[in-house]
């Protein structure tokens, strides 16, 4: 530790420190504009200069290192001379259009100015023009001339972004920050370079000109998408959500967001929101009051039930709902004697049901997973699935940290990977095998699972040497090893490496509230908190023998679930579906006969659980829109119009507080461990698909963001194959070809990538050009087309 003095303060700081880091630790605020802890030091600014006793001129607090027994002063007449004299330079080409721009209340430069600028400039040549730059649909970057070229967004792309998608080109007083010719901003986590500029040269596309800073109302929620529960701050004007930021949270999402969290609030002011309930009469859609919906779908419960028993109801939920609306879901189904409930939509090995001990979570913190020494990551594809969660694993692996990967293809995760193996997706079982028997083979130990057949490849076992030398280790299976054929065997295998190596061993939970759901018991095989109940069907059971009715809980099942095609088909051949949605779409207006208008996440308090098992709650933070209802209330009043017991809560907390006592803090629920599950061999058929869901279509709400449906990432999706599978069907790059699946078939691009491995065929699922065809892992054929 070295002792330091900061105007007049003593202080003691460890080795390394910064006169930033040091003032910064005993409250004492220096001007600065490059400077931001999470980036790297550029010391370009100049405006955090400071006085150093026996200095010969002010030095750079953010770049100047601590020495024993330096004495620092931050506003001596010095010091304050320099800072003015750099803030009059950076005033100098400064356009004077505060009255208009979007960072005006929240500017940097403007706060600083007031104690640092003067009143008038002497300068009186004319002031530099910069042209506007093209950046893409969610960073607008139209006043260049605002750029003080503190270079942050710069150092954010290639630093925390994994690649260097904006520059500084030329000199001095040419130098202009841009976007490499010809090409937009890119990266799945580029709107944090709005956060990140200190004036008003980067702004958000989307909010822009919409409202000034100091009209907006500032409320605290969750994100609604992946399982890492990003922290936010929705601000909002008149009853509308017109922008979310980051609420800085370490433990889970930094200081960033993803541009999922951060834009799809765009579709929560859409058109095609859902504001009353309508019920479909004679082919015919029709606007109906709340006490007329309700009583159809009690009728017509009620009549399946009657005529068919309640083994012909089935329920499907999407994983996006709050715990409150999940908790009363599940309670109002069993109370009703319907048993086949979940909500894993796209899960289609559900073989480990039986022997699961609990609900699967990440098997440690996030911070935990970030400095582990080795890291194997088992089918994700990272940087769409969990974009956040890829950053930190870059900056992992910036600290030592090794990166494996079991993957379907070997895309360019923008960081060093120690090892690798490419399989197809019914091999993934055999590739994280390998990786267990060179375990048991390394720790001298023996797997309770069958790996006389394993063949042990040179790649499999640098992972496993990795993950027995490291001090700490992690194992994650991401969401196409959760939607893949051989998902429970992914479970017990990587459950079977975690005993031996002592590595923790964990799910990436795909939706905002996976873990929640599971906890409350969306579950065909286990109830509320794990309990007891009478078994019913899965979500892939009841999709392969349709019910008579279906009860659909924010889920569009021709995008969210495993076999669109199938799917879709269930619910036409159906008596009835209910379906509780926030948004109109053709294919409910298709299939359903019901549609209830329920509260999107902005509009409702509740919860949810992410994947480390944190419940973090919220409150709606503006009024539902239209005649729009919290859907815990929904279900509450439908309980009573059932005649069910147990529905007389009267608030979200009053919901909660049924399931909170056991949840507890929830670590007694969490578990990754099965029993009963044995290794098969995977036989090849044909060619298989390799279906995953695109980042910008995950859940209704993202797939109705107008500014994410413009970015690159949610272009039409092309069909890729290794180039020796595009020979054999006579295609070449670029050509379109016929994909059939069952009794679907579709026109499209072909594009030759030597990533994938023979014998699949890469083609997204959950999209409007794809959503006709088969399940996400299953056969599909390709052909000229």
């Amino acid at each position: 530790m070295l002792e330091i003095e900061i105007d007049g303060k003593k202080l003691t700081v460890p080795q390394g420190s910064t006169i930033m880091d040091a003032a910064h630790s005993v409250g004492t605020e220096i001007p600065h504009f490059c400077y931001h802890k999470k980036l790297s030091i550029a010391a370009n600014c100049r405006m955090c200069l400071v006085e150093v006793e026996k200095a010969p001129k002010p030095l750079p607090a953010c770049a100047t290192p601590v020495t024993d027994g330096m004495k620092v002063h931050t506003h001596s007449e010095l010091a304050v001379k320099a800072q003015q004299g750099v803030m009059e330079f950076l005033l100098i080409n400064h356009p004077l259009d505060c009255p208009i721009c979007d960072q005006g209340g929240e500017c940097q430069l403007q706060d600083i100015a007031v104690g640092y600028g003067g009143s008038s400039s002497r300068y009186q040549e004319e002031k530099r023009s910069v042209s506007g730059k093209d950046m893409g649909p969610l960073v607008s970057a139209e006043e260049m001339s605002r750029c003080i070229h503190c270079t942050r967004c710069v150092r954010f792309t290639e630093e925390i972004g994994g690649f260097q998608e904006i520059g500084m080109a030329h000199r001095s007083e040419f130098s202009e920050i841009l976007p490499f010719l010809g090409k937009t901003v890119d990266s799945e986590i580029s709107g944090n370079v709005i956060d990140l500029c200190p004036v008003g040269a980067l702004t958000s596309k989307p909010f822009r000109y919409s409202a000034r800073s100091w009209e907006l109302s500032r409320r605290k929620s969750v994100a609604p998408h992946d399982g890492l529960g990003s922290n936010l701050i929705v601000q909002v004007m008149n009853h509308k959500v017109m922008r979310v930021l980051p609420l800085e949270n370490e433990a889970i999402n930094e200081c960033w967001l993803s541009d999922r969290d951060r834009f799809s609030y765009e579709a929560l002011n859409s058109e095609q929101r859902l504001t009353r309930p309508m019920i479909k009469h004679d082919g015919q859609w029709h606007e109906a009051d709340w006490q007329t919906a309700l009583d159809y779908v009690v009728k017509g419960l009620t009549g399946v039930s009657a005529q068919h028993g309640k083994d012909a109801i089935g329920v499907l939920a999407g994983a996006g709902s709050t715990t409150e609306e999940l908790y009363l879901l599940q309670k109002l189904a069993r109370a009703f004697g319907v048993n086949n409930i979940d909500h894993r939509l796209r899960q289609s090995d559900f073989a480990a049901d039986a022997g699961q001990a609990g609900a699967l979570w990440l098997g440690s913190t996030v911070t935990e997973l970030a400095s582990a020494n080795a890291i194997l990551v088992v089918g994700s594809t990272q940087r769409q699935e969990q974009p956040l969660l890829a950053a930190r694993l870059r900056q992992a692996v910036k600290k030592g940290a090794e990166l494996n990967l079991i993957h379907v293809a070997d895309d360019n995760l923008l960081t060093r990977i120690n090892g690798k193996l490419i399989v197809a997706p019914q091999a993934l079982a055999d590739g994280l095998a390998q990786v267990l028997k060179a375990v048991a083979e390394i720790k001298e130990g023996s797997a309770n699972l069958d790996l006389a057949n394993v063949a042990v490849s040179d790649e499999a076992r640098r992972i496993a040497e990795s993950l027995t030398k490291a001090e700490t280790a992690s194992i994650v299976l991401g969401s196409v090893a959760q939607h893949s054929p051989v998902f429970s065997q992914l479970l017990a295998i990587g459950g079977e490496i975690a005993r031996l190596t002592g590595a923790h061993f964990g799910v990436l939970s795909e939706a905002a509230n996976s873990v929640g759901a599971q906890f409350a018991g969306v579950l065909p095989k286990r109830g509320f908190a794990g309990e007891s109940v009478t078994a019913g069907l899965d979500a892939g059971q009841m999709i392969a023998s349709p019910r008579k009715a279906y009860v659909l809980f924010n889920a569009e099942v021709e995008a969210d679930s495993y076999d669109g095609q199938a799917s879709v088909a269930a619910m036409k051949a159906a008596d009835t579906v209910i379906a509780f949605t926030s948004f109109k779409g053709e294919g409910l207006f298709d299939y359903a006969d019901v549609l209830l208008p329920i509260a999107p996440f902005s509009e409702t308090a509740g919860s949810f659980v992410n994947m480390e098992g944190k419940l973090q709650t919220f409150n709606g933070v503006v009024r539902p829109l239209g005649e729009t209802r919290p859907g815990w209330k929904v279900l509450r009043v439908l309980g009573n119009l059932l005649s069910l017991p147990g529905f007389e809560q009267n608030t979200a907390e009053d919901v909660r507080n049924e399931f909170v006592g056991p949840f507890g803090d929830g670590s007694a629920k969490l578990s990754n461990a099965v029993s009963g599950v044995a290794l098969t061999q995977a036989a090849a058929n044909g060619l298989a698909r390799v279906g995953e869901v695109p980042v910008y279509q995950l859940d209704a709400i993202v797939r109705r963001a107008p500014s994410l449906q413009q970015t690159r990432h949610a272009q039409s999706p092309v069909a890729s194959a290794n180039p020796a599978v595009l020979a054999a069907a006579g295609l070449a790059d670029g050509e379109v070809a016929l994909v059939r699946q069952g009794a679907a078939e579709v026109r499209i691009v072909v594009k030759a990538d030597a990533g994938l491995p023979e014998g699949v065929l890469r083609l997204a699922a959950a999209h409007r050009a794809t959503a006709q065809l088969g399940g996400m892992f299953d056969p599909i054929e390709l052909k000229r087309g």
